[in-house]
């Protein structure tokens, strides 16, 4: 019996070291939405989210999309907004950008603590709030 729960524990071993880091990792996403409200808005077809945004320390959120225009008002952190076709953005709190519908973007913290920010998107209906980009 005692040799039969040794190797069941170096067979469970074994196994959870083939997992994804991903998976064992407790390190912090580096974006993170939480969505606070979402409901329509009078333009057919369009709904506007709040949402509070935070990137990690040192983290990349990676370059991305929206069906709709994103307003967001940075509260606390710093950042560097990496929008397609413009210089790298230097953002901290109090600042906020307008970055329109479908264009290319990304957000690199680049202090020691979260980037935090109030995310305002006024999206298509029905679509996902973010697609990754290439």
């Amino acid at each position: 019996m005692q040799a039969s729960v040794r190797a069941l524990a170096a067979l469970m071993l074994c196994a959870s070291s083939s997992l994804p880091l991903a998976q064992t990792s407790t390190a912090a996403p580096p974006l993170k939405r939480t969505e606070i409200v979402r409901g329509d808005i009078s333009v057919p077809n369009r709904e506007a989210i709040v949402a509070h945004i935070e990137i990690a320390a040192g983290a990349t959120a990676p370059r991305h999309t929206h069906p709709g225009e994103e307003i967001s008002y940075f509260l606390g952190g710093e950042c560097e907004l990496l929008i397609d076709g413009q210089p790298p953005r230097r953002m901290k709190a109090g600042e906020a950008f307008i970055i329109p519908a479908g264009v290319v973007h990304a957000a690199r913290n680049t202090s020691g603590e979260p980037a935090r920010l109030v995310g305002v998107y006024v999206v298509e209906k029905g679509q996902p709030l973010a697609t990754p980009a290439k």
